[in-house]
């Protein structure tokens, strides 16, 4: 918590005791020091909360801040949750017949179709990409995150502007990406991928989604691809589980 929001609890409660205007402050801070405000100096108050996810700038010309770990996850090693596209929760079964936004299967959908022989009773919205309450970045996160663009996927391992090698980090296999501009990078675990029940592939690939429909316009969205020999893009299945890396959002 800022300063300046202890500073507001305390106005509050010396407000009544003396004029505002005459009062001092003093603050003791967790190594003992101390630091004085008049009251006239508080010109706004702000109550912000602590930022708990981590971001490395990767120096890339969009300017994404690229996060530390997976959604789930407490560091960049562990694999996290798995979600089917446009769903906010992890979940048992990950199939058509579970999926969110159809009537059980993939010429029923519910959201984001574009074609209305795939859309129940005719349905078509339109949507290209996730609305922040199916993103589940956003939701698990908060709004200072989303899951990335398909853009900004492609982006990431642009050999321009960063350089991506398979490797093992803390005994887990996975993909580093480095910034070529400033040296910073990020770890991708080969978490795999949920289908139905299983878990295929795990230490050997990931799947990791976009917040982008995919080519078709109904039934599959993008996705980082990756496993020991290459990393690229895909496009698949959206009832499948799959990682999430967030991206921050920029401000600017």
């Amino acid at each position: 918590m800022k300063v300046k929001s202890i500073l507001a609890a305390l106005l509050l409660l010396v407000a009544g005791v003396q004029t505002a205007m005459a009062q001092k402050m003093i603050v003791t801070l967790n190594d003992n020091s101390k630091v004085t405000y008049s009251i006239s100096q508080v010109k706004e108050v702000a109550f912000v909360e602590a930022e708990e996810h981590e971001w490395v700038d990767l120096g890339l010309p969009s300017g994404t801040l690229w996060a530390t770990c997976n959604v789930g996850a407490n560091s960049p090693e562990e694999y996290g949750d798995y979600f089917a596209w446009g769903e906010i929760e992890p979940k048992d079964n990950y199939s058509w017949s579970t999926y969110k936004y159809c009537k059980g299967s993939n010429d029923t959908m519910t959201k984001y179709c574009a074609q209305s022989d795939y859309g129940y009773n005719g349905f078509t919205d339109g949507k290209k990409e996730l609305d922040p309450e199916d993103d589940a970045a956003a939701v698990n996160w908060g709004s200072n995150w989303r899951m990335p663009s398909f853009s900004q996927i492609i982006e990431l391992y642009n050999s321009s502007y960063t350089t991506t090698t398979w490797t093992t980090q803390n005994g887990i296999n996975g993909r580093k990406i480095t910034s070529n501009s400033n040296g910073n990078s990020i770890f991708l675990p080969a978490a795999g991928y949920r289908n139905d029940t299983s878990l295929d592939h795990a230490g050997s690939r990931s799947h990791y989604w976009s917040r982008s429909l995919g080519t078709d316009g109904i039934s599959s969205a993008y996705f980082l691809f990756f496993n020991s020999a290459y990393i690229s893009w895909n496009d698949f299945d959206r009832s499948y589980g799959r990682s999430v890396r967030p991206v921050r959002v920029l401000t600017r």
